[in-house]
């Protein structure tokens, strides 16, 4: 038998049916808190819980694709501004009882960009919001969606030690207190502030000066601050380790 007469014949019918959604952990910077964006629910299943923005793959699109639209539809971004988001694949999860409805495995994305805008909620959801993270135990979630997004939360952390990443939470141009700034929310740490600038400076490639300043001095009038932009590293050597773990390796 040639591969078209075994396609020919073949049944998908003779198998159980799956379906693949996708599910955001979409994260910005709000004055000065980490916010994640949570849709809640109006329709069964777990009608009035709150959820990550997500929904069924469309036939016609890949995986990477239906998290895109999912984020746009709950976001109204498009186009650059869309372009700028940073989004990469997270996990999958598909536990057979993670969806009472069917078998359903979703492939969760991770999304960070700076002051993304209010959202406006899909037509099966009654609320969308940007919800700090330190006010998630207090909310009721669907489905898994804790899990996924207690694991979409330490990739962010995680990667913020050994990427360039947490410039995507900026604007093209920033201070180095303000890319403190980042590390310092999303960590949950203070951070001694000479000795950040210092190993900021030192890793190659990770921030390059833009050869300009910021318009006015600090809040106590000091110095114009310089400002800087993502350099080309790709990787971080050495790394940034966040407090609790520089303090278990030493």
């Amino acid at each position: 038998m040639n591969e078209q007469e075994f396609l020919a014949e073949y049944d998908p019918r003779a198998y159980p049916a799956v379906a693949v959604t996708v599910d955001v952990v979409a994260l910005t910077i709000r004055d000065g808190v980490l916010h994640l964006l949570l849709v809640r629910r109006g329709e069964p299943p777990y009608e009035g819980h709150w959820a990550l923005p997500g929904g069924f793959v469309h036939p016609d699109e890949d995986l990477i694709t239906g998290a895109r639209r999912e984020l746009a539809e709950e976001t109204g971004l498009g186009g650059d501004r869309l372009g700028r988001v940073h989004l990469e694949q997270l996990a999958s999860y598909g536990a057979p009882d993670r969806d009472p409805r069917m078998r359903i495995v979703s492939v969760a994305y991770l999304a960070f960009a700076p002051e993304l805008p209010d959202p406006t909620a899909g037509t099966d959801a009654e609320d969308a919001a940007w919800l700090a993270v330190t006010a998630l135990p207090s909310r009721p979630l669907a489905f898994d969606h804790g899990r996924i997004i207690d694991e979409g939360l330490e990739r962010a952390r995680s990667k913020l030690e050994y990427t360039p990443l947490a410039t995507r939470f900026l604007d093209p141009d920033f201070t180095v207190t303000e890319l403190r700034a980042v590390y310092e929310t999303v960590w949950g740490h203070p951070l001694h502030a000479g000795n950040f600038h210092r190993k900021v400076l030192s890793v190659p490639g990770f921030v390059e000066s833009t050869g300009t300043s910021t318009e006015r001095g600090g809040a106590r009038g000091g110095p114009r601050a310089k400002l800087y932009r993502a350099g080309d590293a790709r990787l971080l050597h050495p790394a940034l380790l966040r407090p609790a773990r520089e303090e278990t390796i030493r």
